[in-house]
């Protein structure tokens, strides 16, 4: 029996007009909910209502399943990779029929309720206004419960809700989320008078094992006296209580973990405890509408009670616990940090193999319609070559599920023979979980864990994998483009510096250059060697105000126009002068230091300017050294009227000169002079090598952990902790030397 709507649309029976207040419309909201929940034949339901932001949802109250199990989900943002804000977002029904769908597309939905369950959400739409989403939860495909819902009878249910929410905003009493998340009490199966409740209590007494009966929420509503004893208390202890608050054995978190299998799946659970030394029990679990009946026995560690008729118990394996699910979760914050491939990689090969007992690991990636291991541990190269260029169509389980995009798990070779009989056995290995690597809708690679002894794959294990390899794929798609980047950043920003120094007679040069390491973080130094004659040359060296593309494209425009007024002939006053009044015309928003050197080989001097770049070290020929006073010029691109006074100083053989850009000098918590003097100390301890080479290889980096103690670093062991790229230019007499360097937190040595 249906009403018709004002709008013409078919309203069911039931449906109410909004209440006169805000309390009887929660109140409505409620008993709506609840009747979803049974028109649909599921056994769990939420509301989540639209934020006053409008960017996001609220779990707003829930029906048959504890809130607090929905704690990750308290607050989504439409943005967010969730069922619910998926829905809400594309305003379209989004339906998981069974742990394996949703792991595969909501990892991390199913990593935070790996539990045997199917899920629904419709959102809740009139017109475009888009008031919150229905959430329904039942057993799933495949399990011993009641088929799922018919989608157009959610659809119904969603519109039902929505309509209410619609009509209550126009009546003055719009639903917004409230503070806290509700749960709907359960009301008993039926009513029962006080002479029969004391025959069924009286009933249960008489029964060898002990009962007891645990509400939604985990309280003990109901311990009989043998359950009592064998739990090791007593009954006016045990009731009001969740036993692994009152029950000291009863403390890890497996114990928990079994209770909210149950509801979640409402499906039979059975596990084993052991409450004092050398005193076994066995744990029955049945769930229901109100909560779940458990059935205590004792037991010995190998025992297990009567099976439960078919269909009724789930299939014995290692239940997964919450302490593994906090581990999986830690892994995945650790894939979210990984930066490149290789970053990811280790991150499975050292952590994930230790969490899961597994004793080898292989990570292949697609490329090219063939694959290329990308990460492996515990295999030998034999067996990797197999692997290694392999191509799509190769029938290798390992290949078979990046092609399908469905993983395979097998828990004995004997499985895995039956699908594959060519299948080779090496390394002792004895059971195998081969999953597809999918990221954006298309397969990336595969991921392949191996155990050296026999192990069941039960259905949550299953979703635990399947989620962990949804994350191990977005993972490598990231790190994937981020590696593409560096390596574009490293190859655009070697493009805007020499390919080599030029030769000068009596002048040796050598040059080092160490890019950013931040992906498309695109330093804005320069350096240049320019041969003007056989005599002249002049050195430069710059930095662009930033660190991304926009700084390296205008090293790309200043370096030519600096190099041309070098091969001019002109003074380093003059040069620095056309450059900064280019730089104005240009105005790109950033300023430009630059230190511009005109080296005299056959007067032995040479004539400096800088406008603003931190000045040079001169080491004397006597071993003396010292920061050269030069005197200061604006940055270029401020004052087109700016001037760039000039300094001689002496160019004797066996004079050292280094130049560098200011992140070799300025590290935080250190004086910017007494950073510089250091440089200059170091110098003066350096003893001249024959080459630039060798004294670019005798170049370090020594961080300051506290105090005065240092620790001694190559610079390629540091680059990864500094944000910017370093240059670093020495000469010796006559021998000009360049170096780029990375210097974290700390200062330079030459040994």
């Amino acid at each position: 029996m249906c009403a018709i709507r004002e709008d013409g649309a078919a309203q069911p029976y039931g449906a109410r007009p909004p209440p006169p207040t805000a309390t009887a419309c929660r109140a409505e909201l409620d008993r709506l909910l609840e009747q979803a929940v049974r028109d649909t034949g599921v056994h769990a339901g939420a509301v989540f209502l639209t934020a006053p932001d409008g960017r996001s949802l609220r779990l707003e109250v829930t029906e048959g399943i504890p809130a607090e199990f929905l704690t990750p989900w308290f607050g989504v943002a439409l943005s967010s990779h969730v069922p619910v804000a998926e829905a809400v977002r594309e305003q379209r029904l989004v339906w998981l029929g069974d742990p394996q769908e949703l792991a595969r597309r909501y990892p991390r939905t199913a990593i935070a309720l790996p539990y045997h369950h199917a899920v629904a959400v419709v959102p809740l739409l009139t017109g475009t206004t888009a008031w919150g989403a229905l959430l329904l939860i039942w057993p799933g495909s495949g399990s011993a419960g009641p088929a799922g819902p018919s989608p157009e009878r959610v659809r119904a249910a969603g519109r039902h809700l929505a309509w209410f929410l619609r009509d209550a905003a126009r009546t003055g009493h719009p639903l917004g989320p409230g503070p806290v998340p509700r749960t709907l009490p359960q009301p008993p199966a039926r009513a029962r008078a006080p002479a029969e409740a004391v025959a069924a209590a009286e009933l249960v007494e008489r029964l060898p094992e002990g009962n007891c009966s645990l509400d939604l929420d985990g309280r003990f509503t109901f311990v009989s006296t043998t359950a009592a004893a064998l739990l090791g208390s007593t009954v006016p202890r045990l009731l009001g209580t969740r036993p692994w608050q009152s029950l000291p054995w009863c403390g890890d978190p497996a114990f928990e973990d079994h209770f909210r299998a149950a509801v979640v799946s409402r499906e039979p659970g059975f596990h084993t405890a052991m409450p004092a030394p050398d005193r076994w029990l066995a744990v029955e679990l049945y769930p229901g509408g109100s909560g779940v009946s458990v059935r205590v026995s004792p037991t010995d560690p190998g025992g297990v009670p009567e099976p439960a008729p078919a269909g009724t118990r789930t299939p014995p394996g290692e239940p997964i616990r919450l302490g593994e699910i906090h581990q999986v979760l830690h892994l995945a914050a650790a894939l979210s940090e990984a930066v490149g491939v290789d970053d990811v990689v280790d991150l499975i090969t050292e952590e994930m193999l230790p969490a899961f007992g597994a004793r080898t690991v292989a990570l292949l990636a697609a490329e090219d319609g063939r694959t290329r291991v990308i990460g492996c541990r515990g295999y030998h190269a034999q067996l990797l070559r197999q692997f290694d260029g392999a191509p799509l169509t190769s029938p290798a389980p390992a290949i078979q599920v990046l092609t399908t995009g469905v993983p395979s798990f097998f828990a004995t070779f004997e499985e895995l023979c039956r699908v594959y009989p060519a299948a080779p056995r090496h390394d002792g290995q004895c059971a195998w979980a081969f999953l597809p690597l999918i990221a954006s809708g298309r397969p990336v690679g595969s991921c392949v864990f191996a155990f050296d002894r026999p192990r069941p794959f039960p259905a949550r294990q299953r979703v635990v994998f399947t989620a962990l390899a949804g994350l191990i794929a977005q993972a490598l798609e990231r790190a994937h483009l981020y590696d593409t980047s560096k390596e574009l950043a490293q190859t655009l920003q070697a493009a805007l510096l020499p390919d080599s120094l030029p030769d000068l007679p009596g002048l040796d040069a050598a040059a080092r250059y160490l890019p950013s390491v931040r992906g498309m973080d695109i330093g804005g130094d320069f350096y240049d060697l320019v041969r003007v004659d056989d005599t002249v040359a002049v050195a430069v060296i710059g930095d662009v105000q930033g660190h991304n593309a926009t700084a390296a494209a205008l090293v790309g425009r200043i370096r030519p126009v600096i190099r041309s007024q070098a091969l001019a002939g002109a003074t380093p006053a003059h040069a620095l002068t056309q450059a900064n009044r280019l730089l104005v015309d240009m105005n790109p928003g950033r300023f430009v230091s630059c230190l511009y050197i005109h080296l005299d080989l056959a007067r032995h001097r040479a004539v400096l300017a800088t406008a603003g770049h931190p000045p040079p070290v001169l080491r004397h020929p006597d071993g003396h050294a010292e920061v050269l006073a030069l005197p200061p010029g604006l940055l270029l691109g401020i004052d087109p009227e700016a001037d760039y006074p000039s300094t001689t100083i002496s160019w004797a053989p066996g004079t050292v000169l280094a130049l560098y850009t200011d992140g070799l000098v300025e590290t935080p918590g250190t004086d910017l002079d007494d950073a510089m003097s250091g440089l200059a100390s170091q110098l003066a301890r350096a003893v001249r090598p024959q080459s630039m080479d060798r004294l670019a290889t005798g170049v370090s980096v020594i961080t300051t952990c506290s105090g005065n103690t240092p620790i001694g670093m190559t610079a390629s062991a540091v680059s990864a902790l500094s944000l910017d790229p370093i240059q670093l230019l020495v000469c010796i007499g006559n021998h000009l030397y360049t170096r780029t360097a990375i210097a974290a937190h700390g200062r330079f040595a030459v040994n």
